[in-house]
């Protein structure tokens, strides 16, 4: 097969957050595949040495994904690269631990515009493209917070809760368009969500009990999370490759991530079966 038409049978994935952890995992995965990669980052030049071996296949952006405009013209430097695009993986994120009385505005509002804003920014930007094409998948890297909690976590589990929200409305919105939806849910993996890249707020010692546990135990796991982010990007793209019937809406990765998903299903289930009876008598009495 000629090169010309391997590049017409290939996907063109555009990766936000590709420079480490997962987002970049996932683009090494896609190039060993032998599809097309348009890698963001705000540093992607430390993605340079992989471009020399891919004859082409991956091109680099620098990208804030929280600036709107950057988004757009990132969007439109990647369609006129490569001419199309039919993934796209909003994966850009930190980690952020702080009671809810601990976690100021400008610290709140900061992880609300870079893991919801910014995801849905991206997304709408790719949208027209997508749906002028009547096909695209959009991956949303969510997180077991995406519904599970945990105390410290507050202003991370409502930014992926958000997401997590709109993109169930989404998926219903695009089907009938041909453009799927696939929101992504990890455990603890081998990133630097709990090194480098997190974001720690003043400690109060009222929390102490609850939230600073939970500080030790993120000091402890770095570095020895259970999760392969290798793993993590083989099976999201083994799971966006599948046809459009077999793909769930999400996709939950690693054993603590299923685990906790089954026990935040089980708390809610109780809540509801407990009180079904005092909401069932709210409604307007019958008439005789």
């Amino acid at each position: 097969m000629s090169s010309q038409a391997s590049s017409q049978l290939s996907k063109v994935w555009f990766v936000t957050g590709a420079s480490s952890g997962l987002g970049r995992a996932l683009v090494e995965e896609v190039l060993s595949r032998g599809d097309r990669v348009v890698a963001t980052a705000r540093r992607p030049q430390v993605l340079a040495e992989l471009a020399g071996s891919v004859e082409g296949r991956l091109h680099l952006i620098e990208l804030d994904v929280t600036r709107p405009e950057r988004v757009r013209e990132a969007v439109a430097a990647a369609l006129s690269h490569f001419g199309q695009l039919d993934v796209l993986v909003n994966n850009a994120g930190f980690s952020i631990l702080g009671a809810v009385e601990e976690t100021d505005e400008e610290a709140l509002r900061a992880t609300m515009e870079l893991m919801f804003f910014a995801a849905i920014t991206t997304t709408r930007e790719v949208l027209p493209h997508m749906r002028a094409r009547g096909s695209g998948t959009i991956v949303q890297v969510s997180s077991v917070a995406g519904l599970s909690t945990a105390p410290g976590f507050g202003a991370y589990c409502a930014a992926k809760h958000a997401l997590e929200g709109v993109s169930e409305s989404l998926a219903q919105e695009v089907k009938p368009l041909g453009i799927r939806v696939l929101v992504v849910e990890p455990g603890s993996f081998r990133t630097s969500l709990f090194g480098s890249a997190f974001r720690h707020v003043p400690a109060m010692e009222a929390y102490g009990a609850t939230v600073g546990q939970m500080r030790d135990w993120v000091k402890q796991m770095d570095g020895k999370q259970a999760g392969d982010p290798a793993k993590a990007a083989r099976a999201i793209a083994d799971v966006v490759a599948r046809p459009s019937e077999e793909l769930p809406f999400r996709l939950p990765l690693g054993g603590d991530a299923v685990e906790q998903l089954r026990a935040k299903l089980a708390f809610i289930a109780t809540d509801v079966d407990r009180m079904e009876a005092i909401a069932r008598a709210t409604a307007f009495d019958a008439k005789p």
